[in-house]
């Protein structure tokens, strides 16, 4: 606010908020300055375009992310601390990562890969996710990732649209105190995906080789601000998951803005975030790097042996910024986990929330039980544009229940049906201006009707985000969950379409329906509906072969609270199965308001969840 000319108004966040979302050109150009960003040519205009999705920003110039991670390498502080359910945690020095991640990008270069090709990896929340990313990132590749809990179709589905042509694998993990042999399931995957070239397994002699130092320089490849830095993947609601893909000089910008800003990351600090490499926050540690600041990793369950392992992890690594979820956190409470009285965590100064709503037991929870000088920021954006919307702010006070304000450069309001802006009630989230950090598109979509139909289609070009909130009268934000059918359990989204697909594996099972329900106190009930074949019923061994299946196919997130037969499930006339209703009767709205029976092909199939909400309320 110092640095800014004195035309902004700097003294007043609420001041600087509004000029950074109605001048998104001035705002966004100033950091390109303040964070001295190294590029090549030059632009004539700042944003090219006036609706969104069909913007450009900064053409002309081109620039590398991991360039400007590798700025700051001679901080005396490490570059990554890691750590795992059963590992303190262990350096590694800002001259080994570099040596590491020239070795590699010297070996992706020697395998053929060019700017715009893609690498994709299966591996856990471990050092060598980091480094290949950093390789692939400085040769110009385009990065992707799958946790090693997806299982064959999850990855599959994924990765087959965007044809890779390196893959990296580990070929086992531990959770939860168990090893996993993943072996079988690489093997699948390399079958499935003709565009895989070059298998690397991490712990093997392919891993050992491709870092092998050289000797070779790092050099970084500058590529065009809107070209691709990584694709990551939505739930897959109504299909198969779609490829979002973010831009270098982007990303780039947005990390450094929200991390430096809203997350107050300085050099040489430490700031760990509970994820995994296919959660979008395991991209967003990664920007981490380009503040001279320490990323740290864990691997592992959170709850592994006992809850107190993360505070245990936190305080041994000095860490300075705990990210987590609010899942974590309300589980800690239920479990009277009390880091205040066991543990020091002197370095601790702010806790950020993420995933879901953080309701205000949680915000009492951490101040009276883990620290009470500590700042606590929720935050919620998402895999869509790899950052926070609303979020942190070290200038403005915590108010209990709330996040605390809307990011700078976005342009974030509350809009009623009418398509108004409202304060203090209720209405649908949506973005009014355009982000660097929105998707540049979806992969495989060059007409951009996937794009539009996921994002504009309420609202011609002004962004919905699904989300239901209110401005409140201190200008923070509260939210109150999602307003469409993805499933969002416990902050990880979940597509419909990937759990269909499990199910109909299940001979006995003639139809099925997903629904997540957001209840109070930050929880969640996820119950799946069947439709049984003809001579069948729905007993315990039925259950627990359609849950085997869901978590062997997927993950153990796609597993359902509540498996519950029905005689029907809605469809509407031209044959899409419509969960919003459904979900909306069992939130208790009034059905005359959300069934269109003019618009199902079998309205009787709903009278069942209108009993159904009835015995919940019992």
């Amino acid at each position: 606010m110092r640095w800014l000319p004195p035309h902004i108004h700097r003294n007043d966040y609420s001041v600087l908020w509004k000029w950074s979302a109605d001048n998104a050109s001035e705002f966004w150009e100033n950091l390109l300055d303040y964070f001295d960003i190294q590029y090549d040519g030059e632009y004539s205009e700042i944003i090219t375009g006036t609706k969104m999705p069909h913007v450009k920003w900064f053409e002309g110039i081109s620039l590398n992310f991991a360039e400007h991670v590798f700025r700051k390498t001679s901080s005396q502080s490490p570059a990554i601390v890691w750590g795992s359910e059963t590992t303190d945690p262990q350096e590694i020095t800002w001259n080994e990562l570099k040596e590491s991640v020239a070795a590699f990008a010297s070996f992706l270069k020697q395998e053929g890969v060019k700017p715009g090709d893609r690498v994709a990896a299966y591996l856990p929340c471990i050092p060598e996710a980091t480094i290949a990313f950093l390789a692939a990132n400085a040769v110009g590749a385009v990065w992707s990732s799958c946790s090693p809990d997806f299982g064959t179709q999850s990855v599959v589905d994924r990765f087959l649209q965007i044809e890779p042509k390196v893959f990296i694998a580990k070929d086992t993990y531990t959770y939860q105190g168990k090893t996993y042999d993943k072996s079988t399931t690489i093997k699948e995957i390399v079958d499935q995906i003709p565009s895989i070239k070059t298998l690397v397994v991490v712990g093997k002699e392919s891993w050992t080789k491709a870092i092998q130092p050289t000797g070779a320089e790092l050099t970084f490849e500058r590529v065009p601000f809107s070209h691709p830095i990584w694709i990551v993947f939505s739930s897959g609601t109504t299909g198969l998951p779609k490829a979002i893909t973010h831009s270098h000089g982007g990303i780039l910008l947005e990390h450094l803005k929200y991390l430096t800003f809203h997350n107050d990351l300085h050099e040489s600090e430490r700031l760990f975030w509970y994820t995994t490499t296919g959660w979008m926050m395991w991209n967003y540690v990664q920007g981490v790097l380009l503040c001279g600041a320490t990323a740290v990793l864990y691997d592992g369950h959170p709850g592994y042996p006992n809850l107190n392992r993360l505070w245990e992890f936190c305080d041994k690594a000095k860490v300075n910024h705990f990210g987590t979820s609010a899942g974590f956190l309300l589980a800690c409470r239920k479990a009277n986990i009390e880091p205040a009285k066991t543990l020091g965590l002197k370095e601790l100064r702010s806790i950020g929330s993420t995933g879901s709503t953080l309701p205000e037991e949680g915000f009492e929870y951490i101040y009276e039980n883990v620290k009470k000088d500590l700042w606590l920021t929720s935050m919620s954006g998402g895999t869509d544009v790899c950052s926070a919307f609303v979020g942190g702010n070290p200038l403005w006070p915590v108010y209990s229940g709330e996040i605390q304000c809307r990011a700078l450069g976005c342009s974030l309001e509350a809009w009623d049906d009418d398509g108004k802006s409202v304060v203090k009630e209720v209405g649908e989230m949506v973005i009014t201006k355009p982000m660097p950090s929105m998707p540049v598109y979806l992969w495989n979509d060059k007409d951009f009707l996937k794009y539009e139909d996921s994002y504009f289609s309420t609202y011609p070009g002004v962004w919905r985000h699904g989300d239901w909130i209110e401005i409140t009268e201190h200008d923070g934000v509260v939210i109150y969950g999602r307003s469409d059918a993805t499933l969002n359990r416990g902050g990880v989204r979940i597509g419909t379409s990937e759990v269909y697909r499990a199910v109909d594996k299940v001979k006995e099972v003639q139809d099925s329906m997903i629904i997540c329900l957001e209840r109070p106190g930050g929880k969640f009930y996820m119950p799946l509906f069947v439709v049984l074949k003809p001579g069948h019923e729905l007993d315990e061994t039925l259950k627990k072969k359609i849950n085997t299946v869901l978590r062997d196919d997927y993950s153990p997130r796609h597993v359902p609270d509540d498996i519950i037969a029905v005689p029907d499930i809605p469809y509407t006339i031209s044959g899409k199965k419509t969960e919003t209703p459904v979900k909306k009767i069992l939130m208790g709205k009034d059905p005359r308001k959300v069934i269109n029976t003019g618009a199902l092909r079998n309205p009787e199939s709903m009278n069942f969840f209108m009993n159904f909400y009835s015995t919940m309320t019992k």
